[in-house]
């Protein structure tokens, strides 16, 4: 599937949808940069290019066919984290403090 089939198959409510339900079992090291790019793409300074790459890792995400897939123990969201991580590292010039501030916020409330 292309970045390009994954930057399509983004919703915010999808997105909600999973983080919500399933940041318990993903863990912080998925949620962390899954919700800091959120915050991100959300910002209209954000320039299109790293939305595009935001939305094809978020959709990635909360696709449920991945190469591995998210029910399976321990390594179910490998994958999801090595394409977060890497979104993440090809966008982290346009993640700002503010952005930080609100995906720490946001995982202070789902794992207090």
């Amino acid at each position: 599937m292309s970045s390009d089939n994954y930057q399509s198959a983004y919703s915010d409510a999808s997105f909600w949808g999973k983080a919500k339900s399933h940041a318990k079992s993903a863990g912080k090291s998925a949620m962390e940069p899954a919700l800091k790019m959120y915050y991100a793409a959300q910002d209209p300074e954000t320039p299109a290019w790293a939305k595009a790459v935001i939305y094809s890792a978020l959709g990635y995400f909360i696709l449920p066919l991945d190469v591995i897939p998210d029910i399976t123990p321990v390594a179910g969201y490998s994958d999801d984290v090595a394409v977060l991580a890497a979104a993440l590292a090809a966008t982290a010039a346009n993640i700002k403090d503010v952005h930080v501030t609100k995906a720490k916020e946001t995982l202070a409330r789902w794992f207090s």
